[in-house]
Protein backbone atom coordinates (compact mmCIF):
# COMPACT_ATOMS: atom_id res chain seq x y z
CA UNK A 1 0.00 0.00 0.00
CA UNK A 2 1.51 3.33 -1.14
CA UNK A 3 1.98 5.97 1.51
CA UNK A 4 0.49 9.42 0.82
CA UNK A 5 1.58 12.51 2.66
CA UNK A 6 -1.44 14.34 4.03
CA UNK A 7 -1.24 17.86 5.43
CA UNK A 8 -2.02 18.23 9.09
CA UNK A 9 -4.81 20.68 8.31
CA UNK A 10 -7.25 21.02 5.42
CA UNK A 11 -5.63 23.15 2.72
CA UNK A 12 -8.50 24.74 0.78
CA UNK A 13 -6.23 26.45 -1.75
CA UNK A 14 -4.62 23.22 -2.96
CA UNK A 15 -7.92 21.31 -2.98
CA UNK A 16 -9.77 24.02 -4.93
CA UNK A 17 -6.97 24.77 -7.41
CA UNK A 18 -8.02 23.83 -10.96
CA UNK A 19 -11.01 21.78 -9.82
CA UNK A 20 -13.69 24.22 -10.99
CA UNK A 21 -12.10 24.77 -14.41
CA UNK A 22 -12.02 20.97 -14.85
CA UNK A 23 -15.74 20.71 -14.03
CA UNK A 24 -16.57 23.43 -16.56
CA UNK A 25 -14.39 21.89 -19.29
CA UNK A 26 -16.04 18.52 -18.74
CA UNK A 27 -19.51 20.15 -19.09
CA UNK A 28 -20.53 18.82 -15.66
CA UNK A 29 -23.06 21.64 -15.17
CA UNK A 30 -25.09 21.21 -18.36
CA UNK A 31 -28.57 19.63 -18.37
CA UNK A 32 -28.44 15.84 -18.65
CA UNK A 33 -30.25 15.70 -21.99
CA UNK A 34 -32.35 12.83 -20.62
CA UNK A 35 -35.86 13.55 -21.86
CA UNK A 36 -37.30 10.98 -19.44
CA UNK A 37 -35.84 12.76 -16.40
CA UNK A 38 -37.96 15.40 -14.66
CA UNK A 39 -36.72 18.93 -15.47
CA UNK A 40 -35.68 21.27 -12.66
CA UNK A 41 -34.60 24.84 -13.42
CA UNK A 42 -33.41 27.96 -11.64
CA UNK A 43 -32.52 31.31 -13.21
CA UNK A 44 -29.90 33.25 -11.28
CA UNK A 45 -31.02 36.69 -10.01
CA UNK A 46 -28.77 38.63 -12.39
CA UNK A 47 -26.14 40.67 -10.53
CA UNK A 48 -25.66 44.25 -11.70
CA UNK A 49 -22.54 44.93 -13.76
CA UNK A 50 -21.81 47.88 -11.48
CA UNK A 51 -19.03 46.16 -9.60
CA UNK A 52 -17.92 43.02 -7.83
CA UNK A 53 -20.10 40.51 -6.04
CA UNK A 54 -20.70 41.06 -2.32
CA UNK A 55 -21.52 38.67 0.52
CA UNK A 56 -25.24 38.94 -0.25
CA UNK A 57 -24.59 37.52 -3.72
CA UNK A 58 -22.50 34.74 -2.15
CA UNK A 59 -25.36 33.82 0.21
CA UNK A 60 -28.00 33.95 -2.52
CA UNK A 61 -26.06 31.84 -5.02
CA UNK A 62 -24.86 29.30 -2.43
CA UNK A 63 -28.50 28.48 -1.61
CA UNK A 64 -29.23 28.04 -5.32
CA UNK A 65 -26.17 25.84 -5.82
CA UNK A 66 -27.26 23.58 -2.95
CA UNK A 67 -30.68 23.14 -4.56
CA UNK A 68 -29.41 22.52 -8.08
CA UNK A 69 -26.67 20.08 -6.98
CA UNK A 70 -29.12 18.10 -4.87
CA UNK A 71 -31.59 17.82 -7.76
CA UNK A 72 -28.78 16.89 -10.15
CA UNK A 73 -27.69 14.05 -7.85
CA UNK A 74 -31.31 12.90 -7.54
CA UNK A 75 -31.43 12.39 -11.31
CA UNK A 76 -33.36 15.49 -12.36
CA UNK A 77 -32.57 17.16 -15.69
CA UNK A 78 -31.23 20.36 -14.12
CA UNK A 79 -30.62 23.79 -15.61
CA UNK A 80 -29.13 26.66 -13.63
CA UNK A 81 -29.04 29.59 -16.01
CA UNK A 82 -26.56 32.42 -15.34
CA UNK A 83 -26.70 36.04 -16.45
CA UNK A 84 -26.21 39.68 -15.54
CA UNK A 85 -28.24 42.88 -15.49
CA UNK A 86 -27.24 46.08 -17.31
CA UNK A 87 -28.58 48.07 -14.28
CA UNK A 88 -29.26 51.28 -16.20
CA UNK A 89 -29.03 54.14 -13.71
CA UNK A 90 -26.53 52.42 -11.39
CA UNK A 91 -24.06 51.49 -14.13
CA UNK A 92 -24.39 54.83 -15.94
CA UNK A 93 -23.70 56.62 -12.64
CA UNK A 94 -20.51 54.57 -12.16
CA UNK A 95 -19.22 55.38 -15.65
CA UNK A 96 -20.12 59.06 -15.29
CA UNK A 97 -18.20 59.11 -12.00
CA UNK A 98 -15.16 57.61 -13.74
CA UNK A 99 -15.42 60.23 -16.51
CA UNK A 100 -15.77 63.04 -13.95
CA UNK A 101 -12.40 62.02 -12.49
CA UNK A 102 -10.99 62.78 -15.97
CA UNK A 103 -12.80 66.13 -16.10
CA UNK A 104 -15.37 64.84 -18.63
CA UNK A 105 -19.14 64.37 -18.76
CA UNK A 106 -21.29 62.14 -20.95
CA UNK A 107 -22.29 65.25 -22.91
CA UNK A 108 -18.64 65.82 -23.85
CA UNK A 109 -18.56 62.37 -25.47
CA UNK A 110 -22.05 62.25 -26.98
CA UNK A 111 -24.45 59.34 -26.71
CA UNK A 112 -22.74 56.83 -29.00
CA UNK A 113 -19.22 57.21 -27.57
CA UNK A 114 -20.55 57.27 -24.02
CA UNK A 115 -22.39 53.98 -24.57
CA UNK A 116 -19.13 52.50 -25.92
CA UNK A 117 -17.54 53.46 -22.59
CA UNK A 118 -20.32 51.73 -20.67
CA UNK A 119 -19.90 48.55 -22.73
CA UNK A 120 -16.20 48.61 -21.83
CA UNK A 121 -17.20 48.88 -18.16
CA UNK A 122 -19.68 46.02 -18.57
CA UNK A 123 -17.10 43.73 -20.17
CA UNK A 124 -14.59 44.49 -17.42
CA UNK A 125 -16.95 43.75 -14.54
CA UNK A 126 -18.75 40.84 -16.21
CA UNK A 127 -15.37 39.13 -16.47
CA UNK A 128 -14.72 39.77 -12.78
CA UNK A 129 -18.15 38.45 -11.76
CA UNK A 130 -17.63 35.23 -13.74
CA UNK A 131 -14.29 34.70 -12.00
CA UNK A 132 -16.04 35.18 -8.65
CA UNK A 133 -18.77 32.67 -9.59
CA UNK A 134 -15.94 30.22 -10.22
CA UNK A 135 -14.31 30.96 -6.85
CA UNK A 136 -17.65 30.24 -5.16
CA UNK A 137 -17.90 26.94 -7.08
CA UNK A 138 -21.29 27.65 -8.66
CA UNK A 139 -22.51 24.89 -11.00
CA UNK A 140 -23.82 27.19 -13.75
CA UNK A 141 -24.42 26.34 -17.41
CA UNK A 142 -22.29 29.08 -19.02
CA UNK A 143 -23.37 28.08 -22.53
CA UNK A 144 -26.77 29.61 -21.70
CA UNK A 145 -25.47 32.82 -20.08
CA UNK A 146 -27.65 35.88 -20.80
CA UNK A 147 -27.43 39.65 -20.40
CA UNK A 148 -30.42 41.99 -20.15
CA UNK A 149 -29.19 44.00 -23.14
CA UNK A 150 -28.36 41.07 -25.42
CA UNK A 151 -30.19 40.67 -28.71
CA UNK A 152 -32.68 38.04 -27.57
CA UNK A 153 -33.75 39.92 -24.47
CA UNK A 154 -33.99 43.17 -26.43
CA UNK A 155 -36.44 41.46 -28.79
CA UNK A 156 -38.53 40.36 -25.80
CA UNK A 157 -38.51 43.87 -24.30
CA UNK A 158 -39.74 45.47 -27.54
CA UNK A 159 -42.45 42.81 -27.90
CA UNK A 160 -43.72 43.44 -24.37
CA UNK A 161 -43.65 47.23 -24.70
CA UNK A 162 -45.53 47.28 -28.02
CA UNK A 163 -48.09 44.71 -26.86
CA UNK A 164 -48.86 46.63 -23.66
CA UNK A 165 -49.02 49.89 -25.61
CA UNK A 166 -51.48 48.44 -28.15
CA UNK A 167 -53.64 47.14 -25.27
CA UNK A 168 -53.73 50.62 -23.71
CA UNK A 169 -51.65 49.47 -20.72
CA UNK A 170 -48.68 51.69 -21.61
CA UNK A 171 -49.33 55.38 -22.10
CA UNK A 172 -47.41 58.65 -22.31
CA UNK A 173 -48.43 61.71 -20.35
CA UNK A 174 -47.43 64.72 -18.29
CA UNK A 175 -47.51 63.95 -14.58
CA UNK A 176 -45.69 64.65 -11.36
CA UNK A 177 -42.90 62.13 -10.97
CA UNK A 178 -39.92 61.55 -8.67
CA UNK A 179 -36.90 63.26 -10.20
CA UNK A 180 -33.23 62.59 -9.45
CA UNK A 181 -31.47 65.92 -10.17
CA UNK A 182 -28.00 64.37 -10.06
CA UNK A 183 -28.69 61.55 -12.54
CA UNK A 184 -31.27 63.83 -14.27
CA UNK A 185 -33.81 61.07 -14.63
CA UNK A 186 -37.24 59.99 -13.43
CA UNK A 187 -37.48 57.42 -10.63
CA UNK A 188 -40.26 55.04 -9.65
CA UNK A 189 -41.73 55.26 -6.13
CA UNK A 190 -39.72 52.27 -4.92
CA UNK A 191 -36.43 53.82 -6.07
CA UNK A 192 -36.96 56.58 -3.49
CA UNK A 193 -35.63 56.01 0.03
CA UNK A 194 -37.22 58.14 2.75
CA UNK A 195 -35.06 59.32 5.64
CA UNK A 196 -35.46 61.84 8.43
CA UNK A 197 -33.83 65.18 7.59
CA UNK A 198 -33.64 68.40 9.59
CA UNK A 199 -35.82 71.09 8.05
CA UNK A 200 -38.25 73.83 8.99
CA UNK A 201 -41.76 75.12 8.58
CA UNK A 202 -41.48 78.65 7.20
CA UNK A 203 -44.57 80.64 8.21
CA UNK A 204 -45.14 83.32 5.57
CA UNK A 205 -47.64 86.16 5.07
CA UNK A 206 -49.76 86.01 1.89
CA UNK A 207 -51.49 89.44 1.78
CA UNK A 208 -55.01 89.95 0.44
CA UNK A 209 -55.26 91.62 -2.95
CA UNK A 210 -58.31 93.64 -1.89
CA UNK A 211 -57.37 96.05 0.89
CA UNK A 212 -60.87 95.60 2.35
CA UNK A 213 -60.39 91.85 2.87
CA UNK A 214 -59.07 90.51 6.15
CA UNK A 215 -58.99 87.42 8.31
CA UNK A 216 -58.86 87.45 12.10
CA UNK A 217 -58.26 91.18 11.97
CA UNK A 218 -55.22 90.87 9.69
CA UNK A 219 -54.74 91.87 6.06
CA UNK A 220 -53.02 88.57 5.26
CA UNK A 221 -53.30 84.82 5.73
CA UNK A 222 -50.55 82.66 7.19
CA UNK A 223 -49.11 79.85 5.05
CA UNK A 224 -46.55 77.35 6.35
CA UNK A 225 -44.22 75.64 3.88
CA UNK A 226 -41.12 73.47 4.13
CA UNK A 227 -40.00 74.55 0.65
CA UNK A 228 -40.10 78.32 0.11
CA UNK A 229 -38.11 77.88 -3.14
CA UNK A 230 -41.28 76.49 -4.79
CA UNK A 231 -43.33 79.64 -3.99
CA UNK A 232 -42.79 80.87 -7.55
CA UNK A 233 -44.95 77.97 -8.72
CA UNK A 234 -47.86 78.74 -6.35
CA UNK A 235 -51.17 79.10 -8.19
CA UNK A 236 -53.73 78.89 -5.35
CA UNK A 237 -54.30 78.53 -1.62
CA UNK A 238 -56.68 75.72 -0.60
CA UNK A 239 -58.92 75.15 2.43
CA UNK A 240 -61.30 72.29 3.21
CA UNK A 241 -64.89 72.91 1.99
CA UNK A 242 -66.35 72.16 5.44
CA UNK A 243 -63.87 74.27 7.39
CA UNK A 244 -66.09 76.91 8.99
CA UNK A 245 -63.11 79.15 9.77
CA UNK A 246 -62.43 79.91 6.13
CA UNK A 247 -65.74 79.54 4.28
CA UNK A 248 -65.97 83.31 3.75
CA UNK A 249 -62.47 83.45 2.27
CA UNK A 250 -63.14 81.06 -0.64
CA UNK A 251 -63.07 83.04 -3.87
CA UNK A 252 -60.93 85.85 -2.50
CA UNK A 253 -57.39 86.46 -3.79
CA UNK A 254 -54.00 86.83 -2.17
CA UNK A 255 -50.56 87.80 -3.45
CA UNK A 256 -47.58 85.45 -3.58
CA UNK A 257 -44.77 87.22 -1.64
CA UNK A 258 -41.70 88.26 -3.65
CA UNK A 259 -43.62 87.36 -6.84
CA UNK A 260 -46.64 89.67 -6.68
CA UNK A 261 -48.85 87.22 -8.60
CA UNK A 262 -52.53 87.10 -7.65
CA UNK A 263 -53.81 83.62 -6.73
CA UNK A 264 -57.30 82.51 -5.58
CA UNK A 265 -58.35 80.82 -2.35
CA UNK A 266 -60.17 77.61 -3.32
CA UNK A 267 -61.95 74.79 -1.47
CA UNK A 268 -60.81 71.20 -1.93
CA UNK A 269 -61.29 68.05 0.14
CA UNK A 270 -57.58 67.20 -0.11
CA UNK A 271 -56.83 69.72 2.66
CA UNK A 272 -56.64 68.34 6.20
CA UNK A 273 -58.31 71.01 8.39
CA UNK A 274 -56.64 69.49 11.49
CA UNK A 275 -53.09 69.89 10.16
CA UNK A 276 -51.37 73.21 10.82
CA UNK A 277 -53.53 76.20 10.01
CA UNK A 278 -55.76 74.19 7.65
CA UNK A 279 -54.54 76.30 4.73
CA UNK A 280 -52.08 75.02 2.13
CA UNK A 281 -50.46 76.59 -0.89
CA UNK A 282 -51.05 74.72 -4.16
CA UNK A 283 -48.02 74.22 -6.42
CA UNK A 284 -49.12 71.75 -9.14
CA UNK A 285 -45.73 71.46 -10.87
CA UNK A 286 -43.88 70.51 -7.65
CA UNK A 287 -46.13 68.28 -5.57
CA UNK A 288 -48.14 65.15 -6.54
CA UNK A 289 -51.15 66.03 -4.38
CA UNK A 290 -51.14 69.64 -5.58
CA UNK A 291 -50.99 68.31 -9.15
CA UNK A 292 -54.28 66.46 -8.60
CA UNK A 293 -55.86 69.52 -6.95
CA UNK A 294 -54.72 71.60 -9.91
CA UNK A 295 -56.35 69.16 -12.34
CA UNK A 296 -59.65 69.35 -10.45
CA UNK A 297 -59.65 73.16 -10.52
CA UNK A 298 -58.02 73.67 -13.93
CA UNK A 299 -55.06 75.52 -12.43
CA UNK A 300 -51.90 76.59 -14.25
CA UNK A 301 -48.74 74.50 -13.80
CA UNK A 302 -45.61 76.60 -13.28
CA UNK A 303 -42.32 74.69 -13.17
CA UNK A 304 -39.66 76.69 -11.30
CA UNK A 305 -36.65 74.35 -11.62
CA UNK A 306 -34.32 72.99 -14.28
CA UNK A 307 -33.54 69.28 -14.51
CA UNK A 308 -30.46 69.71 -12.28
CA UNK A 309 -32.64 71.31 -9.55
CA UNK A 310 -31.31 74.80 -10.19
CA UNK A 311 -33.93 77.54 -10.36
CA UNK A 312 -35.19 78.55 -13.82
CA UNK A 313 -36.50 81.77 -15.38
CA UNK A 314 -39.82 81.45 -13.51
CA UNK A 315 -37.90 82.05 -10.26
CA UNK A 316 -37.08 85.65 -11.15
CA UNK A 317 -33.82 86.97 -9.71
CA UNK A 318 -33.02 83.53 -8.26
CA UNK A 319 -32.72 82.09 -11.77
CA UNK A 320 -29.65 79.81 -12.02
CA UNK A 321 -29.20 79.33 -8.27
CA UNK A 322 -29.03 75.84 -6.72
CA UNK A 323 -32.33 74.98 -5.02
CA UNK A 324 -30.86 75.00 -1.50
CA UNK A 325 -28.88 78.19 -2.05
CA UNK A 326 -32.06 79.75 -3.45
CA UNK A 327 -33.92 78.67 -0.32
CA UNK A 328 -31.43 80.55 1.88
CA UNK A 329 -31.65 83.67 -0.29
CA UNK A 330 -35.46 83.57 -0.44
CA UNK A 331 -35.74 83.17 3.34
CA UNK A 332 -33.40 86.13 3.83
CA UNK A 333 -35.46 88.26 1.43
CA UNK A 334 -38.75 87.25 3.07
CA UNK A 335 -37.31 88.34 6.41
CA UNK A 336 -36.03 91.67 5.13
CA UNK A 337 -39.38 92.43 3.46
CA UNK A 338 -41.25 91.49 6.66
CA UNK A 339 -43.13 88.65 4.94
CA UNK A 340 -41.65 86.00 7.27
CA UNK A 341 -43.68 85.50 10.45
CA UNK A 342 -41.51 82.84 12.11
CA UNK A 343 -39.45 79.72 11.39
CA UNK A 344 -40.24 76.45 13.16
CA UNK A 345 -37.42 73.82 13.10
CA UNK A 346 -38.65 70.29 12.38
CA UNK A 347 -37.37 66.82 11.49
CA UNK A 348 -39.34 65.35 8.60
CA UNK A 349 -39.23 62.41 6.19
CA UNK A 350 -37.63 63.38 2.87
CA UNK A 351 -37.20 61.23 -0.24
CA UNK A 352 -33.69 60.51 -1.51
CA UNK A 353 -32.56 58.72 -4.65
CA UNK A 354 -31.70 55.10 -3.96
CA UNK A 355 -28.81 55.31 -6.44
CA UNK A 356 -27.25 58.77 -6.11
CA UNK A 357 -28.36 59.66 -2.58
CA UNK A 358 -29.50 63.18 -3.47
CA UNK A 359 -32.81 64.64 -2.33
CA UNK A 360 -35.50 63.80 -4.87
CA UNK A 361 -37.68 66.50 -6.42
CA UNK A 362 -41.35 66.08 -7.32
CA UNK A 363 -41.28 67.38 -10.87
CA UNK A 364 -43.79 67.85 -13.66
CA UNK A 365 -42.57 65.80 -16.58
CA UNK A 366 -43.72 63.95 -19.69
CA UNK A 367 -43.00 60.26 -19.13
CA UNK A 368 -44.09 56.75 -20.15
CA UNK A 369 -46.20 54.77 -17.67
CA UNK A 370 -47.57 51.25 -17.25
CA UNK A 371 -51.22 51.14 -16.17
CA UNK A 372 -50.81 48.76 -13.25
CA UNK A 373 -54.25 47.97 -11.87
CA UNK A 374 -55.32 45.36 -14.50
CA UNK A 375 -51.93 43.63 -14.32
CA UNK A 376 -51.94 43.62 -10.51
CA UNK A 377 -55.46 42.21 -10.34
CA UNK A 378 -54.46 39.42 -12.72
CA UNK A 379 -51.42 38.53 -10.59
CA UNK A 380 -53.48 38.53 -7.38
CA UNK A 381 -56.07 36.26 -9.01
CA UNK A 382 -53.25 33.88 -10.04
CA UNK A 383 -52.40 33.47 -6.36
CA UNK A 384 -55.91 32.14 -5.77
CA UNK A 385 -55.48 29.48 -8.48
CA UNK A 386 -53.64 26.17 -8.82
CA UNK A 387 -50.92 28.07 -10.72
CA UNK A 388 -49.95 30.09 -7.65
CA UNK A 389 -46.41 30.94 -6.56
CA UNK A 390 -45.60 29.57 -3.10
CA UNK A 391 -43.48 31.79 -0.84
CA UNK A 392 -41.09 30.36 1.75
CA UNK A 393 -41.41 31.52 4.51
CA UNK A 394 -45.13 31.99 3.69
CA UNK A 395 -45.39 35.34 5.51
CA UNK A 396 -43.60 37.07 2.65
CA UNK A 397 -46.58 36.55 0.37
CA UNK A 398 -48.17 39.32 2.44
CA UNK A 399 -45.46 41.74 1.26
CA UNK A 400 -46.33 40.89 -2.35
CA UNK A 401 -50.09 41.14 -1.76
CA UNK A 402 -49.97 44.49 0.04
CA UNK A 403 -47.89 46.08 -2.69
CA UNK A 404 -50.14 44.77 -5.48
CA UNK A 405 -53.30 45.91 -3.69
CA UNK A 406 -51.91 49.43 -3.17
CA UNK A 407 -50.39 49.71 -6.65
CA UNK A 408 -49.68 52.94 -8.52
CA UNK A 409 -48.98 53.34 -12.22
CA UNK A 410 -45.34 52.57 -12.93
CA UNK A 411 -43.20 55.29 -14.54
CA UNK A 412 -40.95 53.27 -16.87
CA UNK A 413 -39.06 55.96 -18.84
CA UNK A 414 -35.63 57.08 -17.70
CA UNK A 415 -33.65 60.06 -18.99
CA UNK A 416 -30.54 57.93 -19.42
CA UNK A 417 -28.45 56.72 -22.35
CA UNK A 418 -27.59 53.21 -21.11
CA UNK A 419 -30.48 50.82 -21.48
CA UNK A 420 -33.29 49.69 -23.80
CA UNK A 421 -34.22 52.77 -25.83
CA UNK A 422 -37.99 53.20 -25.97
CA UNK A 423 -39.40 51.80 -29.26
CA UNK A 424 -41.33 54.96 -30.14
CA UNK A 425 -40.54 57.37 -32.98
CA UNK A 426 -41.79 60.90 -33.74
CA UNK A 427 -42.24 62.19 -37.27
CA UNK A 428 -39.93 65.17 -37.86
CA UNK A 429 -42.51 66.96 -40.06
CA UNK A 430 -45.89 66.12 -38.50
CA UNK A 431 -44.96 65.18 -34.93
CA UNK A 432 -46.98 61.98 -35.28
CA UNK A 433 -45.92 59.09 -33.02
CA UNK A 434 -45.21 55.53 -34.15
CA UNK A 435 -44.70 52.65 -31.69
CA UNK A 436 -43.36 49.37 -33.07
CA UNK A 437 -40.97 46.49 -32.56
CA UNK A 438 -38.97 47.69 -35.56
CA UNK A 439 -38.08 51.22 -36.70
CA UNK A 440 -40.21 52.93 -39.40
CA UNK A 441 -39.12 52.16 -42.97
CA UNK A 442 -38.52 55.81 -43.90
CA UNK A 443 -36.34 56.21 -40.82
CA UNK A 444 -34.76 59.48 -42.05
CA UNK A 445 -38.12 61.19 -41.42
CA UNK A 446 -38.38 59.94 -37.85
CA UNK A 447 -36.59 60.53 -34.55
CA UNK A 448 -36.58 57.89 -31.81
CA UNK A 449 -37.62 58.77 -28.27
CA UNK A 450 -34.29 59.42 -26.48
CA UNK A 451 -35.38 57.88 -23.17
CA UNK A 452 -34.61 54.33 -22.07
CA UNK A 453 -36.69 51.90 -20.04
CA UNK A 454 -36.42 51.33 -16.32
CA UNK A 455 -33.99 48.46 -15.63
CA UNK A 456 -36.74 46.50 -13.88
CA UNK A 457 -38.80 46.48 -17.09
CA UNK A 458 -36.34 44.06 -18.73
CA UNK A 459 -35.45 42.10 -15.58
CA UNK A 460 -39.19 41.50 -15.01
CA UNK A 461 -39.05 39.25 -18.10
CA UNK A 462 -35.97 37.33 -16.91
CA UNK A 463 -37.49 33.86 -16.21
CA UNK A 464 -38.97 33.53 -19.71
CA UNK A 465 -36.93 35.89 -21.91
CA UNK A 466 -33.78 33.94 -20.95
CA UNK A 467 -35.48 30.73 -22.12
CA UNK A 468 -36.02 31.99 -25.67
CA UNK A 469 -39.42 33.75 -25.38
CA UNK A 470 -41.08 35.27 -27.43
CA UNK A 471 -40.29 32.15 -29.48
CA UNK A 472 -42.66 29.81 -27.64
CA UNK A 473 -41.30 26.90 -29.70
CA UNK A 474 -37.87 27.40 -28.11
CA UNK A 475 -36.70 24.07 -26.69
CA UNK A 476 -35.63 25.60 -23.37
CA UNK A 477 -38.89 27.54 -23.00
CA UNK A 478 -40.94 24.40 -23.59
CA UNK A 479 -38.84 22.24 -21.26
CA UNK A 480 -37.70 24.48 -18.40
CA UNK A 481 -40.40 27.15 -18.05
CA UNK A 482 -41.96 27.83 -15.60
CA UNK A 483 -38.80 27.57 -13.52
CA UNK A 484 -38.94 25.66 -10.25
CA UNK A 485 -37.43 27.92 -7.59
CA UNK A 486 -36.40 31.54 -7.30
CA UNK A 487 -34.01 32.42 -4.48
CA UNK A 488 -33.82 36.08 -3.51
CA UNK A 489 -33.79 38.57 -0.63
CA UNK A 490 -36.90 40.05 0.95
CA UNK A 491 -35.76 43.57 -0.04
CA UNK A 492 -36.64 43.08 -3.72
CA UNK A 493 -40.02 41.34 -3.47
CA UNK A 494 -41.74 44.48 -4.79
CA UNK A 495 -38.86 45.61 -7.05
CA UNK A 496 -38.50 42.32 -8.89
CA UNK A 497 -40.51 39.31 -7.68
CA UNK A 498 -43.89 41.02 -8.08
CA UNK A 499 -42.98 42.38 -11.51
CA UNK A 500 -41.87 38.98 -12.77
CA UNK A 501 -45.16 37.53 -11.54
CA UNK A 502 -47.49 40.00 -13.30
CA UNK A 503 -45.46 40.10 -16.52
CA UNK A 504 -45.22 36.31 -16.69
CA UNK A 505 -48.95 35.92 -16.16
CA UNK A 506 -49.70 38.56 -18.80
CA UNK A 507 -47.35 37.20 -21.49
CA UNK A 508 -47.10 33.44 -20.90
CA UNK A 509 -50.35 32.81 -19.05
CA UNK A 510 -48.31 31.03 -16.35
CA UNK A 511 -46.49 31.71 -13.11
CA UNK A 512 -42.78 32.41 -13.66
CA UNK A 513 -41.62 29.98 -10.94
CA UNK A 514 -43.27 27.47 -8.62
CA UNK A 515 -41.57 28.59 -5.42
CA UNK A 516 -39.79 31.63 -3.99
CA UNK A 517 -37.24 30.99 -1.26
CA UNK A 518 -36.70 34.25 0.63
CA UNK A 519 -33.57 34.99 2.65
CA UNK A 520 -32.61 38.08 4.62
CA UNK A 521 -29.81 40.62 4.32
CA UNK A 522 -26.24 40.03 5.45
CA UNK A 523 -25.06 42.58 7.99
CA UNK A 524 -21.88 43.31 9.89
CA UNK A 525 -21.10 41.95 13.36
CA UNK A 526 -23.06 44.80 14.99
CA UNK A 527 -26.13 44.16 12.82
CA UNK A 528 -25.56 47.20 10.60
CA UNK A 529 -26.15 47.14 6.87
CA UNK A 530 -22.89 46.84 4.96
CA UNK A 531 -22.11 50.00 3.02
CA UNK A 532 -19.23 52.03 1.61
CA UNK A 533 -20.11 54.99 3.82
CA UNK A 534 -19.68 52.86 6.97
CA UNK A 535 -16.61 51.11 5.54
CA UNK A 536 -17.87 47.78 6.91
CA UNK A 537 -18.19 45.81 3.67
CA UNK A 538 -16.62 42.35 3.47
CA UNK A 539 -15.30 41.01 0.16
CA UNK A 540 -16.29 37.33 -0.16
CA UNK A 541 -13.14 36.69 -2.18
CA UNK A 542 -11.03 37.79 0.79
CA UNK A 543 -12.95 35.36 3.01
CA UNK A 544 -12.41 32.53 0.51
CA UNK A 545 -8.71 33.38 0.32
CA UNK A 546 -8.41 32.91 4.08
CA UNK A 547 -10.90 30.13 4.83
CA UNK A 548 -11.81 28.48 1.51
CA UNK A 549 -15.12 28.42 -0.37
CA UNK A 550 -16.62 25.52 1.60
CA UNK A 551 -16.14 27.23 4.96
CA UNK A 552 -17.81 30.41 3.66
CA UNK A 553 -20.68 28.45 2.12
CA UNK A 554 -21.19 26.48 5.34
CA UNK A 555 -21.33 29.69 7.39
CA UNK A 556 -23.80 31.34 4.96
CA UNK A 557 -26.19 28.39 4.91
CA UNK A 558 -25.94 27.46 8.58
CA UNK A 559 -26.04 30.86 10.25
CA UNK A 560 -29.64 32.01 9.87
CA UNK A 561 -33.23 30.79 9.65
CA UNK A 562 -35.14 31.39 6.37
CA UNK A 563 -36.15 35.00 5.84
CA UNK A 564 -34.00 36.33 8.71
CA UNK A 565 -30.93 38.57 8.46
CA UNK A 566 -27.46 37.17 9.02
CA UNK A 567 -24.64 38.93 10.89
CA UNK A 568 -21.17 38.22 9.51
CA UNK A 569 -18.57 37.31 12.11
CA UNK A 570 -14.95 36.23 11.80
CA UNK A 571 -15.39 34.21 15.01
CA UNK A 572 -18.16 32.26 13.29
CA UNK A 573 -15.95 31.90 10.21
CA UNK A 574 -13.27 30.36 12.44
CA UNK A 575 -15.86 27.88 13.69
CA UNK A 576 -16.91 27.09 10.12
CA UNK A 577 -13.31 26.45 9.11
CA UNK A 578 -12.85 24.13 12.10
CA UNK A 579 -15.93 22.17 11.03
CA UNK A 580 -14.68 21.90 7.44
CA UNK A 581 -11.25 20.83 8.76
CA UNK A 582 -12.88 17.92 10.62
Amino acid sequence: MREVDMPGKYDSASVEAGRYDKWVQEKRFKPSGNDKARPYSIVIPPPNVTGKLHLGHAWDTTLQDMLIRQKRMQGFDTLWLPGMDHAGIATQAKVEQRLAEQGLSRYDLGREKFIDQVWDWKNEYASTIKQQWGKLGLSLDYDRERFTLDEGLSTAVRKVFVTLYNKGLIYRGEYIINWDPKARTALSDIEVIHQDDEGAFYHVKYPFVDANDSYDGKNYIEIATTRPETMFGDVAVAVHPSDERYKDLVGKKVLVPLVGREIPIIADEYVDPEFGSGMVKITPAHDPNDFLVGNRHDLERINTMNDDASMNENAGKYNGMDRFEARKAIVADLKSASWMLHIEPIVHSVGHSERTGVQVESRLSTQWFVKMKPLAEQALAMQESDDRVDFYPPRFEGTFTRWMEDIHDWVISRQLWWGHQIPAWYNKQTGAMYVGEEAPEDIENWEQDPDVLDTWFSSALWPFSTMGWPDEDSADFKRYFPTNTLVTGYDIIFFWVARMMFQSKEFTGRRPFNNVLIHGLIRDEQGRKMSKSLGNGIDPMDVIEKYGADALRWFLTNGSTPGQDLNFSYAKMDASWNFINK
